[in-house]
């Protein structure tokens, strides 16, 4: 019998810190993934985490659990599929360290990530932008950084952790306008800023009067917002835009949807893929591939470019016998 503890703890610091340097966002999602599992093994066999061995964690089991968080926790498929990638990357871990249990890990390993059906990606328009950002209320503190915060995600893109991890000297202001901040795979990139972002951020900048380490976007005691409070303040200011905007109710909206809508706004406006991709910090250029398919306005010009045929069909026939001599030479 091989417990599990001690290679479960040499995975995260070991692993997981030392060999890979994984960020600390990618350690939660590992944690929360092993600890739902072991919890689930616990609640199942009524053995406690730090006495189970390998073999409490075969593939039958790993497939149960997996089916628990569809079935019982409600987890998307893409969630599941998150969640099994944590499990893979610790047998992966274990294969090296107990190979006395091959077999076991290996049946693990074969678990298939689940399909999915993807969906076209939610974004907002022009006017929609507009009423959102008009939705805060500019005489109260709160309402001055929600709207100094949400334009800045829309003309940027950042994702809702990048938002939130920003302090008050990643910004530059004036000639070089930009922001500065680190995305997945500890990829660190700047983005350019526009006037009215500029004029947002200045007048936010001089009103927080914070240090250059402190948090940019802050509650009124100086604590750093958390992603829930983001997409808690975004779901009050949509309720509040649809009042002027009706065709945000039916829209589900969430931090991401920024992101979807500045990269829409910068397609629609012709910049090459390979530039969003590099504007947005993605890996590569297939992932701004969802948002050409999701653009109408692109495959309208394309089905303009597109003439009708509007000949007769049948055969040729002269109508001058002159022209039928010619065609019988």
């Amino acid at each position: 019998m091989t417990l599990i503890a001690p290679t479960l703890q040499a995975f995260f610091t070991d692993r997981l810190v030392r060999q890979r340097q994984v960020s600390p966002r990618t350690i939660a999602a590992y944690r929360d993934a092993l600890r739902l599992l072991l919890g689930f093994v616990q609640q199942r066999t009524g053995t406690a985490p730090a006495k189970l061995d390998w073999n409490d964690l075969n593939s039958d089991v790993i497939s149960a659990f997996l089916n628990h968080l569809e079935d019982e926790r409600g987890n998307s498929p893409r969630t599941r599929n998150v969640r099994l990638t944590a499990i893979r990357s610790l047998f992966s871990y274990a294969a090296l360290q107990h190979p006395e249990h091959a077999l076991l890990i290996q049946r693990v390993l074969d678990i298939p990530s689940k399909r999915f059906d993807k969906r076209t990606v939610t974004f907002l328009t022009g006017q929609e932008v507009d009423a959102l950002l008009a939705a805060p209320d500019q005489r109260r503190w709160e309402g001055r950084r929600d709207k100094a915060m949400l334009a800045l995600a829309v003309q940027t893109g950042l994702r809702v952790s990048e938002l939130t991890s920003l302090n008050c000297d990643d910004i530059t202001l004036g000639d070089g306008a930009a922001v500065r901040c680190e995305g997945k795979g500890r990829k660190q990139r700047a983005v350019p800023l526009d006037r009215p972002v500029q004029r947002l951020l200045r007048s936010w900048l001089n009103e927080r009067a914070g240090h250059g380490g402190d948090p940019l976007f802050c509650t009124r005691t100086g604590r750093r917002l958390s992603r829930d409070a983001v997409a808690q303040r975004l779901s009050t200011h949509a309720r509040t835009a649809a009042q002027a905007h009706p065709s945000l109710l039916d829209k589900s909206i969430h931090p991401h949807v920024l992101q979807h809508s500045c990269a829409m706004s910068l397609l629609q406006a012709g910049v090459d893929t390979t530039v969003i991709a590099l504007w947005l910090g993605h890996a590569g250029v297939r992932s701004t591939d969802a948002y050409v398919h999701a653009d109408m306005t692109i495959k309208e010009k394309a089905l303009a470019l597109t003439m009708p045929v509007t000949a007769t069909p049948g055969r040729y026939r002269p109508t001058d016998k002159v022209l039928a001599f010619l065609d019988q030479l």
